[in-house]
């Protein structure tokens, strides 16, 4: 054996302890984030509502898996990651669209250029904030392909 390469042992060992932590941080920015937008009253549109639900969803899919850690609440966790990220972009979309909006109503003869600055740079609603969505959702997807059945199960 080559003693500057780990054993599998080992570096099973490793990735199992570092999916450990990219969850507590998953579960922690679920918490954080779900709070945070409770506290900004973010549930007055339907649309708003979009991010609680899922973020309810996951933390019950993360229950499932951890209780009961198979394919069946593996695939379930990846597909609830995956719409994180797409409602990360669309909700993106959505507070460009509602900042634009307001902005022109203020002043409807703005520019584009000048539309997209203000847009930019806008507090309320933040255009990035969304962008949370996104990485709890990368992060999860992380978590969800480093597993080692799935691993296994794409091997040739």
């Amino acid at each position: 054996m080559d003693a500057g390469r780990p054993d599998v042992g080992s570096t099973a060992h490793v990735i199992e302890r570092l999916r450990r932590w990219v969850l507590g941080v998953l579960a922690l920015g679920l918490i954080g984030t779900v709070t945070e937008l409770i506290l900004l009253e973010h549930y007055e549109q339907v649309l708003q509502f979009v991010p609680l639900v899922l973020i309810a969803i996951a933390v019950i899919v993360l229950i499932w898996h951890v209780l009961r850690p198979d394919t069946a609440s593996l695939r379930a966790l990846q597909i609830v990651m995956g719409l994180f990220v797409l409602a990360g972009f669309l909700g993106m979309g959505a507070h460009f669209h509602g900042s634009a909006e307001y902005q022109l109503e203020l002043n409807p003869e703005m520019s584009k250029w000048n539309l997209l600055m203000k847009v930019m740079h806008a507090k309320a609603p933040p255009l990035l904030a969304p962008g949370m969505m996104i990485q709890l959702g990368l992060l999860g997807l992380a978590y969800a392909y480093t597993d080692y059945r799935y691993r296994r199960s794409e091997m040739p």
